[in-house]
């Protein structure tokens, strides 16, 4: 077992785990959440073709009043083109982030948009 050296291996580690169990079809695809320091991203992946089939982020004039307040808005955006795309229910995969305050608040924000997990 490999012990966490940083603070980005120790949630490379946690994402490893949670992705062992975790996968996306066509019918329900993995909305994947990947979090920086200042942006924040989401993404909805059918991993047996590999294929994103919807992806919504931060960064192109979305940055906008606080972080929390900008994670609502990509989730929002996210689930408009999921339920544009036919797609209605998803399966969350954190990224190894703790389900708290971004993560959440984008979570929550697709939910209200019309997603179900």
């Amino acid at each position: 077992m490999d012990i966490a050296k940083t603070k980005r291996a120790a949630r490379l580690r946690r994402h490893r785990r949670v992705r062992r169990r975790v996968a996306g079809t066509v019918e329900r695809p993995r909305l994947a959440v990947f979090r920086s320091n200042r942006q924040i991203y989401a993404q909805l992946i059918d991993d047996r073709s590999g294929r994103t089939l919807a992806a919504a982020g931060s960064l192109p004039g979305k940055g906008d009043g606080d972080k929390k307040t900008v994670a609502r808005r990509v989730g929002a955006e996210l689930a408009s083109k999921a339920t544009a795309a036919g797609i209605s229910s998803v399966v969350f995969d954190r990224g190894g982030y703790q389900y708290h305050g971004r993560v959440r608040a984008l979570a929550e924000a697709a939910r209200e948009g019309g997603l179900d997990f």
